[in-house]
């Protein structure tokens, strides 16, 4: 049986005039998303460094975004008027074949994939700058609570409410977790958002680069007063008015206790480790990640029931040996590995007593 084709259907005068037609259409709507001046218009400010190239990066998106809407709509609208069902076609007739029409199955893969790739260049190189920490800066830590944000600053004693207070041109990283329920952390100035989540700590690194108070959302609904997140702000300072600033604080709460260690790497005294106070301590911080349950027993990370004290699993994540020594290494520093990434001390908010108790804790769960 031999396969009878289809007889080849040429494109007339009217495919390309519509062609032009929607060319000149998707040009002018590139030159209108690289020129217009949106973010004026939406009065949205440009608070960080990479706020711009996330600005860069959604002006190509709407740019080729509408000039693809404009090519597939207009086709689609043409194809249907030109190769309509006609009165005079038997009643059999089947549409345009176009199986094995190489040229086109070539263009239509390979410009899609070239779109693709390019935008993943310019993401990947934005999404590195943002999750890059810095070498050196200021950290803070932002906690979510119903309804309301707290900020905690190294060498300040506890919680600082109202208002987030940062210095121009100082690279910060900002730690995000939530006391209670899943809030949002977004700054439309900032062009960053990131969720707080209980029990686990996120991270945005930027560097502040313009004077002025803007204000911070919770994108997630959180609960009955949830519109109340929306009344703090976060506020750029000069270096001179954040040192003022800063200071007040350190006065204002110098009896409150829980101050944010301003580095890792202070000098732990394991002797000193209080059971009680570390068992305490790991519901609170570690148990998102971690069960008090044998090695294999994994969340986010292994579990650490008998960790210092099982002939299975000598070694620790890191290769080192299962000790109270080594352990304190790892929650002093950090650790990424195959199992995931254990933050610092300073990311988790843990004082030198604190890692002694947490490790007198683990020692004793044999």
């Amino acid at each position: 049986m031999v396969e009878k084709n289809a007889p080849a259907v040429r494109l007339g005068r009217g495919f390309w005039i519509v062609t032009a037609v929607l060319a000149i259409l998707a040009i002018a709507s590139i030159v209108f998303w690289y020129v217009a001046p949106i973010y004026r218009w939406m009065h949205l400010p440009v608070a960080i460094a990479t706020a711009k190239q996330v600005d860069q990066l959604s002006r190509f998106m709407l740019a080729t975004g509408s000039a693809l809407y404009i090519f597939v709509v207009g086709y689609i609208v043409y194809f249907a008027i030109a190769f309509r069902v006609r009165k005079s076609d038997p009643p059999d007739a089947i549409g345009i074949q176009i199986h094995d029409n190489h040229k086109l199955e070539f263009w239509w893969t390979v410009i899609p994939a070239a779109f693709v790739v390019l935008l993943s260049v310019l993401s990947i190189k934005i999404w590195y700058e943002i999750t890059l920490a810095p070498s050196n800066g200021l950290v803070v830590e932002a906690i979510g609570h119903k309804w309301y944000y707290t900020f905690r600053y190294p060498q300040v004693n506890g919680e600082i409410t109202n208002a987030m207070h940062l210095p121009i041109g100082v690279p910060v990283t900002l730690n995000l977790t939530s006391a209670d329920v899943i809030h949002s952390f977004w700054v439309p100035a900032m062009r960053l958002k990131n969720d707080m989540v209980p029990g686990l700590v996120t991270q945005i690194h930027f560097t502040p680069t313009r004077i002025g108070t803007y204000q911070i959302i919770c994108t997630q609904f959180c609960g009955i007063d949830h519109s109340l997140m929306h009344q703090q702000r976060f506020v750029i300072d000069s270096q001179a008015n954040y040192q003022k600033w800063y200071h007040a604080w350190q006065v204002k709460n110098a009896k409150v206790s829980n101050a944010l260690p301003s580095t890792s790497g202070a000098s732990v005294n394991l002797a000193a480790g209080d059971v009680a106070a570390g068992k305490a301590l790991f519901a609170q911080k570690c148990t998102a990640c971690h069960a008090m349950a044998p090695f294999t027993t994994v969340k986010y990370g292994p579990g650490l029931l008998d960790v210092l004290h099982d002939p299975t699993h000598p070694n620790l994540v890191n290769g080192q040996p299962a000790n109270p020594a080594d352990a304190a290494a790892i929650l002093e520093k950090g650790y990424t590995g195959t199992m995931g990434s254990m933050p610092n001390a300073v990311t988790n908010g843990l004082s030198s007593q604190d890692i002694a108790n947490l490790v007198a804790y683990l020692n004793s769960m044999k």
